[in-house]
């Protein structure tokens, strides 16, 4: 058993019970973002996280464990994604990367954003001419330092 095997599992039961992402982020006590996160394999539950899980994804004690397990991050089986909805974000990167980048430099300085530090909203922005994707991103400033 590893932290995959849990995380193949937590979805078969995720389609099999027809469960939503949101309701288990209610359940657990955090944002729908972090929680997919987590049940996909790319975050760290506490004790008390793990043991939600358990209770709706039917997971044993030795799948709870491993949900409190640091995970070996990065979920991308290729180098560039095929996956097309995940290949646009590469898309948006590759033409826009430079320009955040900029951007970035421009009102900090020399530094990065945290990805640590770091929040995710993702909502429905209806329009008439078709619903939107609304992506919010927040990291923290990390300077880099002179010594």
């Amino acid at each position: 058993m590893n932290r995959n095997d849990v995380t193949e599992k937590i979805i078969a039961t995720k389609v099999a019970k027809g469960i939503k992402w949101a309701d288990v982020a209610k359940r657990v006590g955090q944002s729908k973002e972090w929680t997919t996160a987590l049940c996909l394999g790319q975050m760290t539950a506490t004790a008390e996280q793990a043991q939600v899980l358990a209770e709706i994804f039917d997971l044993t004690d030795e799948e709870k464990r491993w949900l409190q397990v640091v995970p070996y991050k990065g979920s991308l089986p290729t180098a560039v994604p095929t996956d097309p909805l995940i290949y646009r974000w590469y898309e948006i990167v590759n033409v826009y990367g430079t320009t955040i980048k900029e951007l970035i430099h421009e009102e900090f300085g020399d530094g990065i954003m945290s990805a640590i530090d770091f929040s995710l909203d993702i909502t429905r922005e209806p329009d008439p001419k078709g619903d939107r994707v609304h992506v919010v991103m927040s990291g923290k400033f990390l300077p880099y330092k002179q010594y």
